[in-house]
């Protein structure tokens, strides 16, 4: 099938929930991708964060091909070692006490809402808990997830949405501060915000939101969707501001491709008891597999150390197109979760990229999203500024 034939049935059959670009992608290799016309692409946005070691790794197909011929799902009605095994590796690495694995990361943040307000309950037998999240965030479109996403524009037709939610300006803490009352159980934040325009937390902020909710019990909630699993540089973005959360959330790269999400919590935040939430898949063997054989890659290369070298001269060459592009006024960002800010609609560059060979994309109307794949190298960077400057010019 080719890619107009594949468009022209999608259309006439998937909900139309998405602006799909006008590509069939039909098979993926490292850092490239190939349309089902045969053309090749340089992938700097990694299935959107999820593709941490590239496509085809073979460990994980591996891992992925054996725990299918044993088997692939269960339910939760029964333990399975892939499963418990993640568990562990998961909350040490984190230095968390809890986990409870979800299909997604929209599913990881419903659990982490449930948790706080829980948690709250068994404080003090009320349900008239507040949240207090952040304006310009992204936490998923369920609607648990979308009543704390702080983008009218996703909110707006499907009010109203769970009540108790609170915005405030993100790095603004006396903002935040003039939301807490004895009635706040939880803050929920990105360390470093994606689809609201790549803008990482400032220290001085993680650490006062830190501060408040000990002095005042409520939990912190740090949703790690995109910007953890190594994406930064450290394995969590919360790393880099030596500050803790009480629950976090993880999804897109715990899986590399495999639709597998978690949420994690302290022993303090643990607040869930048996009937309070339950998933079928969430943790199933096959999904498990694949969280193990990602951790394993973690463990077992140097990738992290990658992402630090390979992005400080991503930074460099990034300079250099500010520098160069009257359209381009800099970027910003976290090791490889960057963002170049312009004067333009980013969006005309990512259509002119993919006529040239990169696939790119948005986080707001002026802000170009790179998101490679943890395993590039620097040539890959070389290859990627040549395309982006003809796309620009």
């Amino acid at each position: 099938m080719n890619t107009k034939e594949c468009i022209e049935m999608a259309e006439s059959s998937i909900l139309h929930t998405y602006n799909r670009y006008q590509l069939s992608i039909d098979k993926g290799d490292g850092v490239y991708l190939y349309d089902s016309d045969g053309n090749k692409y340089l992938d700097f946005q990694a299935g959107i964060a999820v593709y941490a070691f590239g496509y085809g790794n073979k460990k994980i197909n591996d891992a992925l091909k054996e725990q299918i011929d044993k088997i692939i799902h269960t339910s939760n009605l029964y333990y399975n070692e892939p499963a418990a095994t993640a568990a562990k590796r998961l909350i040490k690495l984190a230095g968390m006490d809890r986990i409870f694995f979800t299909n997604s990361g929209t599913e990881a943040i419903e659990g982490a809402v449930k948790t706080a307000r829980r948690y709250a309950y068994d404080k003090d037998g009320c349900t008239d808990h507040e949240i207090i999240a952040m304006k310009h965030s992204f936490h998923g479109r369920s609607m648990g997830a979308l009543s704390v996403t702080g983008n009218e524009k996703y909110q707006e037709p499907f009010k109203p949405l769970i009540g108790g939610v609170k915005f405030a300006e993100f790095n603004n803490l006396d903002s935040v501060k003039s939301l807490v009352n004895d009635k706040t159980c939880a803050i929920i934040l990105e360390p470093v915000q994606g689809e609201g325009g790549i803008y990482p937390a400032t220290e001085e902020f993680m650490k006062g939101i830190r501060k408040i909710c000990d002095e005042n019990d409520i939990l912190l909630i740090f949703d790690e969707i995109q910007c953890g699993m190594g994406r930064t540089g450290k394995m969590f973005a919360h790393e880099h501001y030596g500050v803790k959360p009480d629950i976090m959330t993880l999804a897109k790269a715990l899986g590399c491709g495999v639709p597998v999400g978690a949420f994690l919590t302290t022993e303090k935040a643990a607040a869930l008891k048996p009937g309070d939430h339950g998933t079928t898949y969430g943790g199933n063997p096959f999904a498990a597999a694949a969280v193990n054989a990602v951790l394993d890659l973690f463990e077992q290369t140097n990738v992290l150390e990658n992402v630090i070298e390979v992005s400080e001269y991503f930074e460099k060459e990034l300079d250099k197109i500010t520098e160069d592009f009257e359209c381009v006024s800099g970027h910003r960002g976290k090791g490889l979760m960057q963002g170049l800010i312009l004067n333009k609609p980013a969006n005309d560059v990512v259509l002119k990229a993919i006529d040239n060979g990169l696939l790119v994309i948005t986080a707001g109307a002026q802000i170009l999203r790179m998101l490679p794949p943890l395993i590039i190298t620097k040539e890959n960077v070389d290859e990627m500024i040549k395309i982006l400057r003809k796309a620009l010019q």
